[in-house]
């Protein structure tokens, strides 16, 4: 595992000369990466989600391609389009952003359900139907989706289909004073994304996605996680809770994890420190705690204080 944390730290490294003072969220962007999963991150605007996006893409020479969703978008600017050539009297697909390696959401509920939806295909089977051909995406491959938070005016809220998809949900927020003074200085002359290298090759970072499969998970944690996940279901503040894709994403999360702490095996704080950012986001409150404004991050921290970690009792 001395590989996968060595490219951790070289990816957090590399990050952090654009996206200054959230090393922990840079942290979970690579633990997403390694896990094979899809981002969605939730914040106001300009704090950095677009950059942090253009960043990983540079780092890991990945392609990149920016959708930006607005209400009058349509599927086939995500995913593609035949068009006729007059010349050899043939449809010929143009493809779509989708099919690059690091796609950018940008602002993805500012587009109507039924755009959001053209999302579904790729990111769960990794390739897009067009006219009834099947287009695969290139690996890597991670979706990285920016949107304001619901409270704006013009926004969409994501389908459950569409959340449930996204295996981690983080916020950047606002910097502190010393970091504020930071990104001025930083951008005096040029931005930092300018400096921004490639790391590692492709082939090599397929490989640490697959090795990360290998990281050991005893029985016990396994049950821990499912204990989670199943008190999601049954809280009663939840109307709908975290699907089996939940449990998985906790699962190979907690995996990523390990791994870029140098390790071969997962323990209780893997699973602890990555249930909000796994669980949360896939939580339907009921209508009666959210006048009482609870949030999925406060049922996810209640259910961890009063769930029993393997080998303790409470």
């Amino acid at each position: 595992m001395q590989q996968i944390q060595n490219f951790a730290q070289r990816l957090v490294a590399n990050i952090e000369q654009v996206i200054l003072g959230k090393h922990e969220v840079i942290q979970l962007t690579a633990i997403g990466l390694l896990a094979q999963g899809h981002m969605l991150i939730e914040d106001v605007p300009g704090v950095g989600k677009t950059m942090l996006a253009r960043a990983l893409a540079k780092t890991i020479g990945g392609s990149f391609k920016r959708i930006q969703f607005t209400p009058d978008m349509l599927p086939s600017d995500i995913t593609g389009v035949s068009i006729y050539n007059q010349h050899n009297g043939e449809f010929e697909f143009r493809p779509g952003p989708i099919l690059s390696q690091v796609v950018l959401a940008d602002e993805i509920n500012r587009a109507t359900p039924k755009t959001q939806s053209a999302l579904l295909e790729a990111m769960e089977e990794h390739q897009v139907t067009v006219d009834g051909i099947t287009h695969i995406c290139p690996s890597p491959f991670m979706v990285m989706a920016t949107q304001n938070p619901i409270e704006y005016e013009g926004t969409f809220p994501l389908p459950e289909a569409q959340l449930d998809r996204f295996l981690m949900k983080i916020s950047l927020g606002y910097p502190n004073a010393e970091q504020l003074i930071a990104i001025l200085d930083a951008q005096q002359f040029a931005h930092p994304i300018n400096k921004v290298q490639q790391i590692t090759l492709q082939g090599e970072l397929l490989a640490m996605q697959e090795q990360i499969k290998t990281v050991h998970t005893d029985p016990l944690i396994k049950q821990y996680i499912v204990t989670l996940v199943q008190r999601t279901t049954t809280h009663n503040d939840v109307y709908l809770g975290s699907s089996p894709r939940g449990a998985l994403a906790l699962y190979r999360t907690s995996q990523a994890r390990a791994a870029v702490d140098g390790r071969n095996y997962v323990i209780p704080d893997d699973i602890k420190a990555l249930a909000r950012a796994t669980l949360a986001h896939r939580l339907i409150l009921n209508p009666a705690s959210r006048v009482k404004d609870l949030t999925g991050d406060m049922v996810v921290g209640e259910i961890l204080e009063t769930t029993a970690v393997p080998g303790t009792k409470l």
